[in-house]
């Protein structure tokens, strides 16, 4: 099996279009076709089912998806150690992060890391923090900055970033703003307005409040930190954040959160084991010690 195999399947997989990947990896459609055909002869098995318009994977396609990326970012991570160990710190650093995460300043981070390793190229992707940590463990990227969502594995590990409580946000004339602190029962017939469930906020807001026994009723679902912020502010909801997110929209009223036990919002760096961490990935987390 040939790595070259594996990088047109990938990216095959990815563009779910042969053109498309035969354009990106710039190779002729008829030698992309052919790798393909390789590929299958030599795994016995059919990888994509065909149309005129795309491709998809069979069910043997998608169990060689994540081994092949996993193979392809350790190749990638061989070539990083061995420039690193000759001085040269060179390569991809493929970082992940949730919007406005609790104690990392990303976008000074990446700027401080580019300085001091200009021939090191940046990629950064915005997901929930379920979405990051199944990519780390993919090898699609080298970390992630997260809600701690899972204990460590054989394919993950965290380093903590942080910790802190979860804040109740309401409009000011809201019926609750006056209240001083609340707890999930006084909640229990409220509107709420809050992430997708695989963002880490909601993931600890749905545990903290399906362990109190109250039920809750998500009516505006959104995707980013700032709309979240603007239907609270216009009274369509409550909201239940990270407590520093109230400094953010100081016109709103934040309400500690009681009675929900040990609920704390902690954020991780997530990355895979340390054997398999890339030299990039280690330079950007001991800049982050020495200077963040």
């Amino acid at each position: 099996m040939e790595l070259r195999h594996l990088q047109h399947f990938v990216a095959v997989a990815e563009d779910q279009h042969f053109t498309r990947a035969a354009e990106r990896l710039m190779v002729s459609q008829s030698g992309l076709s052919a790798s393909i055909r390789a590929l299958e002869r030599e795994l016995q098995a059919p990888l994509f089912v065909r149309t005129t318009r795309s491709v998809t994977l069979t069910e043997a396609g998608r169990a060689l998806l994540g081994e092949a990326e996993r193979i392809l970012a350790q190749v990638r991570a061989a070539h990083d150690a061995v420039a690193a160990v000759q001085g040269v710190l060179r390569g991809t650093l493929s970082l992940g992060t949730e919007q406005c995460i609790a104690g990392v300043h990303v976008a000074r981070l990446l700027a401080g890391f580019r300085r001091q390793h200009p021939d090191v190229e940046i990629r950064l992707r915005q997901a929930g923090s379920g979405a990051l940590a199944e990519e780390v463990a993919a090898g699609r990227l080298d970390l992630a900055f997260a809600v701690r969502t899972e204990t460590d594995t054989d394919q993950l590990r965290s380093v903590p970033l942080t910790g802190e409580p979860m804040t109740v946000l309401c409009h000011p004339t809201h019926p609750l703003a006056t209240a001083g602190a609340v707890m999930p029962e006084d909640l229990g017939g409220e509107a709420f307005v809050d992430f997708h469930p695989d963002w880490g906020p909601r993931r600890i807001t749905d545990a903290a409040f399906a362990a109190a026994g109250v039920r809750r009723t998500v009516a505006l679902e959104v995707n980013d930190v700032h709309s979240l912020l603007d239907l609270v502010e216009e009274g369509l909801g409550v909201a239940v954040v990270p407590r520093h997110f109230r400094h953010k929209r100081e016109a709103l009223t934040a309400l500690p959160l009681k009675g929900t036990g040990e609920t704390v919002y902690e954020t991780v760096a997530i990355l895979p084991p340390s054997a398999a961490t890339s030299p990039a990935a280690r330079a950007l987390m001991t800049l982050l010690e020495e200077e963040f």
